[in-house]
């Protein structure tokens, strides 16, 4: 992660809207957090209400999509968006399952993430069609999407 992408966005007056990311993230970033966010919608409809939290002055806004476990977290930062997800010890067998699916890249985050008690925290840029694609797989290996 570069320096120029770990601002965060950390007005703690109301949670920001679209134009507000747009606008924070870049032109690019946000055409990848769209597409994220369609993807959740499209793939997993009615499953998840979105929420935006405020982590404080250093951590900032984010938008969590949880059930009654978090799915995944989208942060956005100055320049770029990040997506946190955490993966239990079941989920891990999944990623496992796909782990040649994905770009050197993600399987270099995902083997480097720290372990905590409550999962492994992978944290990944999307910057590229690529890194969208290894989102995709990752979140389906987390929660099958439902059936069309």
């Amino acid at each position: 992660m570069t320096s120029e992408c770990s601002r965060r966005m950390t007005d703690s007056g109301n949670p920001p809207d679209d134009a507000e990311v747009a606008a924070w993230v870049g032109k690019a970033a946000y055409r990848y957090w769209k597409r994220t966010v369609e993807w959740i919608d499209q793939l997993y409809p009615n499953v998840f209400s979105p929420e935006w939290l405020f982590g404080g002055k250093k951590h900032g806004w984010s938008l969590r999509y949880k059930k009654s476990k978090s799915f995944c977290t989208l942060i956005p930062e100055k320049g770029c968006f990040l997506l946190l997800i955490v993966f239990g010890a079941k989920e891990r067998a999944a990623v496992d399952a796909i782990r040649n699916e994905l770009s050197a890249g993600a399987r270099k985050a995902y083997d480097e993430a720290t372990t905590y008690h409550d999962g492994k925290w992978l944290l990944l840029n999307v910057d590229n069609e690529r890194a969208l694609a290894d989102v995709e797989r990752l979140l389906a290996a987390k929660r099958k999407p439902r059936p069309a």
